[in-house]
């Protein structure tokens, strides 16, 4: 597992460690502004992803980056950058 984002394919999102309490799993938020079709007015929208985290490093509130990868589990298809 290479960190080099350079060579990945697929998608590379970053956001806030909201829950660490699994093992080896983090459930990160990610933030992003969409227009509204009609009106153009932005709307926050809010995304959870459930991401690897080795050894568990990662700390609630921290900003992290993760990265598309093969499905781990049922519903874990990212990990930590």
């Amino acid at each position: 597992m290479t960190t080099d984002m350079t060579k990945h394919k697929g998608k590379v999102l970053i956001g806030t460690v909201v829950s660490a309490k699994m093992k080896d799993t983090v459930v990160v938020e990610v933030n992003r502004f969409v227009a509204h079709p009609k009106y153009r007015k932005y709307l926050k929208r809010t995304s959870r992803f459930k991401a690897h985290d080795a050894g568990n490093t990662k700390k609630e509130s921290e900003q992290v980056t993760i990265i598309e990868c093969r499905p781990m589990s049922r519903d874990k298809r990212f990990r930590i950058a």
